[in-house]
């Protein structure tokens, strides 16, 4: 999928698989870059298919197949979460196409499956069912503190649950590549990025699904890397609060450009 006109910007979407749930930050990103984005493998929509013994090299494939199709050499790689796994390993493995690198909340080498978990990713088909169960307790807090019009806020649920229509959820894909997150060679991909780097979290009380300073680790395990805070938000900043994003995001891409291949030295900002 391709939206709006600039500099090309991949976007990989979560542990959901689908892009169409990252649409609120899709639709302000498109305003300043040619935004390309999918479903990642195995998803419906997805021509590539997937091969479990590749694990996160599927999505990586992925991007590089989006670029290609798109006729796009370089690109600034930006991963969601999940997607920030995938988009590491395609800065390492494909640094001559990676004009910068973007993490959103992306769990740190040191993330675990909570036990319940374990249990879930093992049993599939109580995966989706628990995990949408939990997620209305642990993502209540941060949505009021995001959005605090009672208005809006109900016109934001209303439009996920429409995505969640449109764009079911797959609980074997999701327990997949939740077993996934932990790779043992994701700290030789991150000493091996050399593209500008940029890590997003929310704020410290308001993720409860990947901890900030599991996802702040990058900033120390990638060279020059870049830490920003998206205020008011927590793991879903990029689409509660998505013209702050995209804002982050804009003057971390001129600032890299002004700054040359240097990319920019370690530092913190907020929004």
């Amino acid at each position: 999928m391709e939206f709006g006109k600039g500099p090309p910007l991949v976007l990989v979407p979560g542990i959901q698989g689908r892009w169409e749930y990252l649409c609120p930050a899709i639709d302000v990103l498109a305003t300043s870059f040619r935004t390309l984005t999918f479903p990642l493998c195995g998803e419906r929509g997805c021509d590539v298919a997937l091969d479990p013994a590749l694990g996160i090299d599927n999505d990586t494939r992925q991007i590089a197949a989006v670029l290609d199709r798109s006729g796009v050499d370089r690109a600034i790689i930006c991963g969601i979460s999940f997607g920030g796994l995938p988009a590491i390993r395609f800065a390492a493995v494909a640094p001559e196409r990676t004009v910068a690198l973007i993490l959103v909340s992306v769990p740190g080498p040191d993330w675990r499956l909570r036990p319940r978990h374990r249990v879930y990713a093992r049993v599939p088909w109580l995966f989706g069912p628990l995990f949408l169960a939990e997620s209305p307790w642990r993502l209540r807090g941060e949505v009021r503190a995001a959005i605090p019009l009672i208005g809006a806020r109900r016109r934001f649920v209303a439009g996920q649950l429409r995505t969640l229509v449109r764009a079911p959820l797959s609980p074997t894909r999701m327990a997949w590549r939740a077993a996934l997150i932990s790779r043992p060679h994701l700290l030789d991909d991150c000493a091996r990025i050399a593209a500008p780097t940029l890590v997003i979290t929310g704020d410290r009380a308001l993720d409860l699904v990947v901890r900030v300073e599991s996802t702040l680790a990058y900033m120390q395990l990638i060279a020059g890397a870049r830490h920003a805070t998206l205020a008011r938000t927590g793991h879903l900043g990029s689409i509660t609060r998505p013209e702050a994003f995209a804002s982050l995001v804009r003057e971390f891409v001129e600032r890299s450009h002004s700054a040359g291949s240097c990319g920019p030295r370690h530092g913190s900002d907020a929004a």
